[in-house]
């Protein structure tokens, strides 16, 4: 006869394995920063929705692979899928030559720039207006890196870091910021209906955006050529003009089939 003590631990146990297994119930993984609207956000009704979710959900189906999709700050993305806790990481991230020396990413699919955005009250009509202001970008984002590495040279006074672009556009509504860089077009999506918002510059930083992976996934490939399927399709070009309301240029990344880049 076994103690009521033991049966306690013996459940326990069990219980604690039925929680890691289905953790990793799906066979694809996806770690997105939720809230970086409008790539992956949560709906009125608690659903996660996107254009990159929606990419994703359409890769995996062909794949015949099912789907979960985990909610993790953008920093957090990329030791997430190094780690092996994800197999891939979404969130409008752009591929570059420093990520390449520890991620992959298969081919682009958008291609993207940064913007300077104020209050509409704002006099500011440029970056050059901004000497000796507070502004705020995404932690770890491409936005924060052009910024850092502009600081000097627009005298920025501040650089205040966010995790996800709603907390960032708070504090610019309230004043704690006077501008905010981040990828151009989640903010006019964002502020699309929000006319006390106004984008003041558009900063040409020759971005692409793709899906990120460990450096030796072998799902990468796999998702490589299903993105060229979808391309060939218009699949991708229908997804942009639904979640934009604009055809994708015939030249950019969400048209073109290329392969993803070699990571160094």
């Amino acid at each position: 006869m076994y103690s009521r003590g033991f049966c306690k631990l013996v459940c326990g146990i069990l219980l604690l394995s039925a929680s890691a297994t289905g953790a990793r119930a799906a066979d694809i993984t996806v770690g997105a920063n939720i809230g970086n609207v409008p790539w992956e956000f949560q709906n009125a009704e608690g659903q996660f929705v996107g254009f990159e979710l929606d990419l994703v959900r359409e890769v995996a189906s062909r794949l015949n692979k099912s789907v979960e999709i985990v909610n993790i700050p953008f920093n957090g993305l990329f030791s997430a899928v190094q780690s092996g806790r994800i197999d891939i990481a979404l969130s409008s991230i752009t591929i570059t030559e420093k990520r390449l020396a520890s991620v992959a990413f298969a081919q682009p699919y958008y291609d993207s720039a940064q913007s300077l955005t104020v209050g509409v009250r704002n006099t500011a009509t440029r970056l050059d207006d901004m000497r000796g202001k507070v502004i705020g970008v995404d932690t770890g984002s491409t936005g924060d890196m052009w910024t850092t590495a502009n600081q000097p040279k627009y005298g920025f006074a501040d650089i205040r870091r966010f995790e996800g672009l709603a907390p960032a556009m708070l504090d610019l509504q309230t004043g704690r910021l006077d501008g905010y860089i981040s990828d151009i077009p989640s903010l006019e999506y964002f502020i699309k209906d929000k006319p006390h918002f106004k984008i003041i510059e558009r900063i040409e930083t020759g971005e692409s955006y793709s899906m990120m992976f460990a450096k030796t996934s072998p799902l990468r490939q796999e998702v490589d050529e299903v993105l060229s399927e979808l391309k060939r399709e218009g699949y991708i070009a229908d997804l942009h003009k639904s979640w934009f309301g604009t055809v994708p240029a015939a030249a950019s990344s969400t048209v073109m089939i290329t392969h993803g880049p070699e990571s160094r």
